[in-house]
């Protein structure tokens, strides 16, 4: 009987595994990113980064949501985190709220909303 045959490049958990050398979740200031938290980089060059993070700074040149991001890379929410935690402590990358503070407390705009109502009644 044989042994088990391991595979030659490294898929799933353990590449996961890896990739955040162990780590299951982001710490620091990464612990409040979302899936629609915008992610841009920082100019300039990005010596030594293994290629996980280097693809993040290029694909970030601007503006992209976590959701989007890990859709490009077809990471898991919590392995992206742990990278992006990195660059965030590196700064590498800046985090940015999707709805900017001055709006966000504001609420909707009742009369838009109002006017599309209307305008779907009529349809």
């Amino acid at each position: 009987m044989s042994a088990p045959r391991r595979p030659s490049d490294p898929s799933g958990l353990e590449r996961y595994y890896v990739l955040t050398r162990g780590r299951s979740g982001p710490g620091g200031a990464a612990a409040g990113l979302d899936v629609a938290t915008l992610v841009v980089s920082r100019p300039g060059p990005v010596p030594g980064l293994q290629h996980e993070h280097e693809e993040i700074v290029r694909r970030c040149r601007e503006p992209l949501s976590v959701a989007e991001l890990g859709a490009h890379l077809g990471l898991p929410f919590n392995i992206l985190a742990v990278l992006l935690s990195d660059l965030l402590d590196a700064g590498r990358i800046e985090a940015r709220d999707p709805i900017p503070a001055h709006v966000a407390g504001r609420g909707p705009d009742l009369a838009l909303l109002e006017e599309v109502l209307s305008g779907l009644q009529r349809l």
